[in-house]
């Protein structure tokens, strides 16, 4: 009886979890135009630089600087970015593909 308990809570505890990181702030303000950046050379050979964006903070949008990253071998980079859908913007996360 106490491993059915105990089953039971962690699969709850887990499917809160899971929804809890799918939820996404719609944002009714367009983002600014990106800020140009010029990266000075990379820290190690090999290095891929990847573009600032703008986040949302609550109230305004704010600047998170570029910055060098390791490489992953067999995998690009998709810069994450702001998608228009319905009547707001929903930021889309960057990742490796």
């Amino acid at each position: 009886m106490k491993k059915q308990i105990l089953a039971a809570t962690c699969g709850i505890l887990l499917s809160i979890g899971a929804t809890a990181g799918m939820a996404q702030v719609v944002v009714r303000i367009g983002p600014p135009a990106p800020i140009v950046e010029r990266p000075g050379p990379p820290p190690h050979p090999g290095w891929e630089w990847h573009h600032g964006y703008h986040r949302w903070d609550g109230g305004r949008y704010v600047w998170v600087p570029g910055e060098y990253v390791e490489p992953h071998p067999g995998h690009h980079w998709v810069d994450g970015h702001w998608d228009h859908r319905g009547g707001g913007y929903v930021w889309v996360e960057g990742h490796w593909r």
